[in-house]
């Protein structure tokens, strides 16, 4: 099993920006795919980006490309979603997310359903 715990997580002005960190215990990730999703207040939770087992092959929503950039530590059990050129309609608690289901995640790396562990999230709040 794999716990996670995101940090990271605060207000920041419009233009500004955020690097969210996610903690994983339990086992190595090595063998792990990870993503992050957002949920924002009276919204489903949704993609934001995801990164395959190695760290090398990454995906993101349309919405964030160019601005947030996934990456993955390995040795650290670390994975991290910076976040540049933030807007107001970036805000949202935002979960990390592991999956060892790489047969399946390859399909579907935007998949929420596909991920087995989640962390409780950290909020991000951006202001206009």
């Amino acid at each position: 099993q794999v716990l996670l715990a995101e940090s990271g997580g605060g207000l920041v002005q419009a233009g500004g920006s955020l690097t969210l960190s996610c903690a994983a215990s339990g086992q190595p990730i090595n063998d792990y795919a990870m993503g992050w999703f957002r949920r924002a207040p009276g919204k489903q939770r949704g993609f934001v980006a995801a990164i395959d087992w190695t760290g090398h092959d990454t995906y993101y929503q349309d919405s964030v490309k160019g601005r947030f950039t996934i990456s993955k530590n390995n040795a650290k059990n670390m994975v991290y979603l910076r976040m540049n050129s933030l807007k107001p309609e970036d805000a949202a608690n935002y979960y990390c997310a592991a999956t060892d289901l790489l047969r399946v995640w390859v399909d579907s790396p935007s998949d929420g359903a596909v991920y087995s562990y989640w962390g409780r999230g950290t909020q991000v709040t951006v202001s206009a």
